[in-house]
């Protein structure tokens, strides 16, 4: 009994820590072409503002800067569900596994911002990325259906 939880628990270990640094490579990677700031401009996102407040160690309310992040997420997930043709408007697994790791650094954030604001800053951080990374699929989407 106990050698299986126990392997059990180390493949958990070992499944979190593959998830983690699959989702940095993922956000990490740098496309031919970057759309990010055509898409956040044509669709009043701010993202790139939050960035901007989060490298600079600026003051700003984590909470709004959350919202911030929250809206621009909403508004990217729901246009790429909405883009064009079936065959460049799939899900890829890519997609699903950085919507799963910005909800767990939404909930990260939430847990600690109040013990741990640098922490919670670094969550914010990744977010913002996630909503990056959304923001070129879809400037690349846009350019395919162009094509």
């Amino acid at each position: 009994m106990i050698p299986s939880i126990l392997i059990i628990g180390v493949s958990l270990l070992l499944f979190g820590y593959w998830f983690r640094y699959t989702c940095l490579l993922i956000l990490t990677a740098k496309t031919a072409t970057d759309y990010t700031s055509e898409v956040a401009e044509a669709n009043q996102l701010h993202f790139r503002q939050v960035q901007n407040i989060l490298r600079a160690d600026a003051d700003g309310s984590l909470a709004q800067l959350e919202a911030n992040l929250n809206r621009d997420y909403a508004m990217l997930c729901c246009l790429l569900q909405q883009a064009g043709s079936t065959e460049i408007a799939d899900d890829t697994l890519e997609q699903h596994m950085l919507r799963a790791d910005y909800q767990m650094m939404r909930a990260f954030h939430r847990l600690s911002r109040t013990v741990w604001p640098a922490q919670s800053r670094k969550a914010l951080e990744e977010m913002s990325l996630v909503v990056a990374h959304f923001a070129n699929s879809m400037g690349e989407r846009g350019y395919a259906q162009n094509i």
